[in-house]
């Protein structure tokens, strides 16, 4: 294993996989985490939780809503952690502008994909996707199905 690839898997906190059932993923892109020192402990500690995530953009800001990061025990008296608070995605205004454009007009949906840590910063990769319909998914699921039988068949000869 190289050292790229041992970094990538290292690096990462916590992937959503619902979100690959549930969407079609079109665009990815990455963006900080305005987070406080007890949310990143935990974040250390692997406590969050993305699978309802996804991303909302208010007075020209993207926020990240429905992350749930559950405080440590060992959290300072003096704080009053707040597990699913929102947060703030960190982008440039030309990406919140993309963002923008991508939800309101085309009706995509920017859903949180996972959290990893690049630099020793938190960042979020956020899909901008279009949903599955029920018959899509069985579909995938047959196309998994065979692949994995196809697989289970080369290996018996």
């Amino acid at each position: 294993m190289n050292k790229s690839t041992k970094s990538a898997t290292d690096s990462s906190i916590t992937q959503n996989k619902k979100a690959f059932h549930d969407y079609f993923i079109e665009q990815r892109l990455e963006a900080g985490l305005a987070l406080e020192g007890w949310e990143v402990k935990s974040l250390r500690a692997g406590k969050v939780q993305i699978r309802d995530s996804y991303v909302i953009i208010k007075g020209g800001e993207a926020f990240l809503f429905g992350t749930l990061i559950s405080p440590l025990l060992s959290a300072s008296t003096h704080v009053s952690p707040e597990g699913l608070r929102t947060r703030k995605l960190l982008l440039h205004r030309l990406e919140i502008d993309r963002l923008i454009g991508a939800i309101e007009r085309k009706g995509y949906t920017a859903v949180a994909l996972g959290l990893y840590w690049k630099k020793g910063r938190v960042k979020c990769e956020i899909g901008l996707a279009k949903g599955k319909k029920q018959h899509d998914k069985r579909e995938v699921e047959k196309d998994r199905d065979w692949q994995r039988d196809k697989q289970r068949l080369l290996r018996k000869r």
